[in-house]
């Protein structure tokens, strides 16, 4: 069942870097750094994941992994995760929607992500900003 809303942030993209070009088929990696907020907590999340174009549709392959971290200097906690999705064009907008896992080991705030399964949604522009949102699954 999808859960809360937990997670919005907004971010720019820094980096982009072509990994393969098999098959005529590109796989591009692209870095966002994005701030928000995660149950009420400010938090950063680098976010690195890889493209690849899917043979019809005009779909977009994606998998994904990232670090989030509490902005909070008296509890500098941790997360990671790992994801997939897909991704569509509409216009200048891209929208990836698909699904994390998340892991930490941490005690404090961010201790509720440990093994925790989220969906995702995200939107980003050509110019290099992204906003997304996380949803706990239950």
């Amino acid at each position: 069942m999808l859960g809360d809303l937990i997670y919005e942030a907004e971010g720019e993209l820094m980096n982009m870097r072509v990994i393969s070009v098999e098959e005529g088929r590109p796989k591009i990696e692209v870095t966002i750094l994005q701030s928000g907020l995660l149950r009420g907590i400010d938090v950063t999340n680098i976010v690195t994941y890889s493209s690849t174009p899917r043979e019809q549709g005009g779909a977009i392959y994606t998998e994904g992994k990232g670090v989030i971290m509490t902005k909070n200097s008296d509890s500098n906690e941790t997360a990671t995760w790992t994801g997939q999705g897909i991704a569509h064009y509409s216009g200048q907008t891209r929208r990836d929607v698909g699904s994390i896992f998340c892991r930490t080991s941490s005690n404090g705030k961010l201790a509720f992500l440990n093994n925790m399964v989220g969906v995702f949604e995200y939107e980003s522009q050509e110019h290099g900003t992204s906003k997304g949102k996380i949803w706990e699954w239950k």
